[in-house]
């Protein structure tokens, strides 16, 4: 097949995720590739699409010139060529792989290569569109994974009138960002939407019948019925076209400070990324990499020092959309080390539980639910890795200005 050689871009950014489209945004003469054929959105926001909160174009982003459905099949370093799966072929001045992340499959009996009917992963606005026209009132949904994006689908599931289970491995729902008592209070709160969840709970495999999910198996023995079954297992970085061009990969593609991958014309920022060893498959950190990305390619001075990101949720009440709210807000790390000091607070009848873990003189990590008043200062001062004054009393730390 002949293809056709366009232009020289500056710049040529592959993915036109909220990474690509926040460096298109702020990079003149750019040229963005991406799979999806919709134009780039909120990722963010898909569970408030599924649970019918807001219609897909409310997620968009501001608008940006991509090359949509269309996919890079090879990157010719020596040329600086991108080859795409339509025949065209673009060269670069520098490039920037935005390629994002793909969902975790697990190893799950019954699950190959093509997935049963009423299977879904939860990954891109096509899945959730997909999941959500699959819902109705009644019908059974298994959610497989109990951390941020697993809650979020089950919350989203059970507004939408299904009847909800969620499954987790784990000892406690969303292990890496709450404690065992906040994790309690996030159950407590699903329970009360409907969802009925089970920790320590291995899933084994999918039975299905014609093609179609029919129940999940426990590795105990015991089904779930399904009619739906969500998999939300986690995320995997897209590495597979740096790889194939002899880029350095680990568990993401390895960049520096300036967002440079081991050849220096070529970048990578977002969920593929993997900065001082850490892979971070989370907005906050793949926009302010983005806005790194920019300045660095603008030829100004500016550097990547990593994300100190704060995880925030809100999951609306049973009946009212408008009470009996469950505000989460998580940052650091909230397991203790032996020496640490933690203060906690409780209120059980408001449903209210704020915890932080200082370590030295800072903060290391806290988990607000309920009421956040105290959250701004606390994340604040927790990003800015600040020495807390000698003057602080531990317990003002939760007060609703943070003690300063």
């Amino acid at each position: 097949m002949r293809t056709r050689t366009e232009n020289t871009a500056r710049v040529v950014v592959i993915g036109a995720g909220m990474a690509g489209a926040r460096l298109a945004a702020r990079v003149p003469d750019v040229t963005v590739i991406g799979e999806e054929t919709h134009a780039p959105y909120n990722r963010v926001l898909l569970a408030e699409v599924l649970a019918g909160r807001y219609a897909a174009e409310v997620i968009a982003l501001p608008p940006a010139e991509v090359r949509r459905g269309v996919r890079v099949v090879r990157i010719d370093r020596e040329d600086r060529l991108v080859h795409c799966d339509d025949g065209s072929v673009v060269r670069y001045g520098r490039l920037v792989l935005a390629t994002g992340s793909n969902p975790v499959l697990p190893p799950l009996r019954g699950l190959g290569h093509a997935m049963p009917d009423g299977v879904h992963a939860f990954r891109t606005l096509d899945d959730c569109l997909a999941l959500r026209a699959s819902v109705r009132p009644g019908v059974s949904a298994v959610v497989i994974g109990g951390g941020l994006l697993g809650v979020s689908a089950a919350r989203a599931l059970a507004e939408c009138g299904a009847q909800v289970v969620l499954a987790h491995q784990g000892e406690h729902l969303m292990e890496r960002q709450l404690d065992a008592e906040s994790a309690e209070l996030l159950r407590r709160h699903l329970e009360s939407l409907g969802v009925e969840v089970h920790t320590e709970c291995r899933v084994r495999g999918l039975r299905c019948a014609d093609g179609a999910v029919r129940a999940v198996e426990l590795a105990d023995g015991y089904e779930l019925a399904a009619e739906i079954t969500v998999l939300a297992c986690g995320v995997r970085p897209r590495t597979g076209l740096a790889q194939a061009a002899g880029l350095e990969v680990r568990k993401g593609v390895v960049v520096d400070d300036q967002l440079r991958t081991s050849d220096p014309y070529i970048h990578a920022v977002g969920d593929c990324a993997e900065h001082r060893s850490t892979v971070y498959g989370l907005a906050g950190p793949a926009l302010e990499q983005a806005d790194v990305l920019a300045e660095v390619l603008a030829g100004r001075p500016a550097r990547y020092d990593g994300t100190r990101a704060l995880t925030r949720l809100t999951l609306n009440g049973p009946d009212d959309p408008g009470a009996g709210a469950l505000d989460l807000a998580a940052f650091g790390d909230s397991r203790p080390l032996p020496g640490d000091d933690v203060i906690r607070l409780a209120d059980a009848t408001r449903g209210a539980y704020r915890t932080v873990v200082v370590r030295g003189d800072r903060l290391a990590g806290g988990v607000l639910l309920g009421d956040l008043a105290a959250v701004g200062t606390l994340a604040r001062t927790w990003q800015d890795d600040a020495p807390l004054p000698a003057e602080t009393s531990l317990l003002h730390l939760l007060t609703n200005d943070g003690g300063f």
